[in-house]
């Protein structure tokens, strides 16, 4: 049987190569638009954003004490603060659905919960602060308000459906997970440890903060002035703690740990952008799937123009605040207010190359729920809304 399969495999490979459309212009740009996109992301968002959070990755699985992770983000943590912390601790990273994927991996394999950690990963690129602004003032301050709602009540109920849903698994692995801190103890304060991962995700938080646009506020704007002043403050502090604080197995341990989850996820990554960009290309440029299909197919408000820019959204790969100017131009082109919104909630919180990362992580079951759920109430949310503002009620 297994040789049968292996025969599959190579006939299926062979006429794949046979029929491959090499001399179609469109197969052609296709893969240039899909290098292109992962020679965008590697510019942008691998040295500044990507390694920063593999490092904080590997710090919160070996400073990080495991009783700490399970009291505040457990199976049996109180729910009101582990979501609520979950919530807040995402929206404050302000980062894209592949930047907040190492944090995610390792509050996860640390002992959090399915549910806290599930909240954790949608928040962290959905409840973007600077994002929601930007919609507001592009968009409209409905469209903004909306989105805003949507992205804080989604990270929660999502939460709790994750949790619901696999609460026999979550059972099992919380006891597992308490039998294992009999006779753990912690070798420093708790709060060096803390301020050591708030010093680290400062930096991550200022070394990406963007350029506002010119309607901005000042608060906005003087960050940007002084960003690299504070980036390398904090990056400068972490240096000296870790140097001080930690012996040099520590050390050693946490850039093993950082290149444990570095092997996991960013071959990955990869991957999903150069596949993303083959088949959606970038903002404003053709890929293997012509723009002018989408466009047709968000138009109005229907239900089957709302899920398609749910499940469209959930497989392209926004870099952070770019949504914005897309979703600009495909208003602009007859999209739906319902759609729209569908795209905002599904989009900045998933991406194929985000998905294939969360299946290394949490399984193929959980993924697909996970993935399942975050698209079926972006749909219902945007045809609600859709329907609504065709009313005149919003």
């Amino acid at each position: 049987m297994k040789e049968w399969k292996t025969l599959a495999l190579f006939l299926g490979v062979f006429l794949a190569i046979f029929v491959l459309p090499v001399e179609s212009l469109r197969f052609q740009n296709s893969l240039v638009e899909g290098f292109a996109l992962l020679k965008e992301y590697a510019r942008e968002h691998v040295l500044l954003c990507l390694v920063p959070a593999l490092l904080i990755a590997g710090a919160i699985t070996v400073f990080v004490g495991k009783e700490s992770v399970l009291k505040y983000f457990g199976a049996r943590a109180k729910k009101l603060i582990a979501y609520s912390i979950a919530s807040v601790s995402g929206s404050v990273l302000a980062v894209c659905s592949c930047t907040v994927l190492p944090l995610f991996a390792g509050i996860y394999t640390r002992g959090a919960g399915i549910g806290p950690a599930s909240a954790f990963l949608y928040s962290g690129p959905a409840i973007n602060v600077l994002a929601i602004i930007l919609t507001a003032k592009v968009l409209g301050p409905k469209l903004g308000l909306a989105r805003a709602v949507g992205a804080v009540v989604f990270a929660v109920v999502i939460g709790l459906c994750m949790h619901v849903i696999f609460r026999k698994e979550e059972r099992q692995r919380a006891e597992t997970d308490f039998m294992s801190l009999e006779g753990s103890s912690l070798e420093r304060p708790l709060w060096k440890n803390t301020l050591f991962l708030g010093l680290m995700i400062g930096f991550l938080v200022f070394i990406n903060w963007g350029e506002p646009s010119e309607s901005a506020t000042a608060f906005w704007s003087a960050i940007y002035a002084v960003k690299w002043l504070l980036a390398g403050a904090f990056l400068l502090s972490v240096i000296i703690m870790s140097w001080r604080w930690f012996k040099k197995a520590e050390r050693k341990e946490w850039m093993d740990s950082t290149w444990i989850f570095t092997k996991q996820i960013l071959p990955l990554l990869f991957a999903g952008v150069l596949v993303a960009g083959f088949l959606l290309g970038r903002p404003g440029h053709e890929a293997l799937i012509p723009s002018h299909w989408v466009e047709r197919l968000v138009g109005g408000n229907s239900l089957g123009a709302t899920l398609f820019a749910s499940v469209a959204g959930s497989l392209m790969y926004f870099a952070t605040l770019t949504e914005v100017p897309i979703l600009e131009g495909l208003l602009g082109a007859g999209m739906g207010q319902g759609p729209a919104l569908a795209l905002l909630l599904a989009g900045p919180a998933l991406s194929l190359p985000n998905m294939l990362v969360i299946r290394s992580i949490i399984g193929t079951k959980k993924t697909l729920v996970y993935v399942g759920l975050v698209v079926v109430m972006a749909t219902v949310t945007g045809l609600l809304y859709g329907h609504f503002f065709s009313l005149k009620i919003l």
